[in-house]
C-alpha cells in the first residue's frame, strides 16, 4: 500500500510565508534528501478556500511513497528538510500521513 504525506501550512494573522524560498530552496531540499524514497512530490500555493473565500493555507505539499518502509526511510533522512522550515515560515505546519486509496 502506498503512503502519502501531506504538509499543510496554515495562514494565521501573525504568520508569514516566503513562497519564493519555499519553491526555489525548500522543495529542492525535499528532492535532494527524500527523492530517493518518493514516488512523487508536488506543492500547491493556496489561492482560495472556495468561491469568494480566502485560502486557509499558504501551501500544501503532497509526497507519495511506495510503502511504509520507504516512508520510514524518508523520515529518517528528513532532518535537514525539517530544520529548514524556520527559514521560510513562522507558521506551524500540520501533517497528515495517510494510506493512498486509489
Amino acid at each position: 500500500m502506498s503512503i502519502s504525506l501531506q504538509v499543510l501550512y496554515p495562514i494565521n494573522p501573525d504568520t508569514t510565508f516566503d513562497q519564493e524560498y519555499y519553491k526555489g530552496t525548500h522543495m529542492k531540499l525535499v528532492r535532494d534528501h527524500l527523492g530517493a524514497f518518493m514516488v512523487s512530490a508536488q506543492a500547491s500555493k493556496g489561492l482560495a478556500g472556495g468561491p469568494d473565500a480566502p485560502p486557509a493555507f499558504y501551501a500544501i505539499a503532497t509526497m507519495i511513497f511506495e510503502n511504509q518502509e520507504k516512508f520510514d526511510q524518508a523520515m529518517a533522512a528528513a532532518g535537514p528538510v525539517l530544520a529548514d522550515i524556520p527559514n521560510y515560515t513562522n507558521t506551524k505546519p500540520q501533517m497528515l500521513i495517510g494510506e493512498v486509496l486509489d
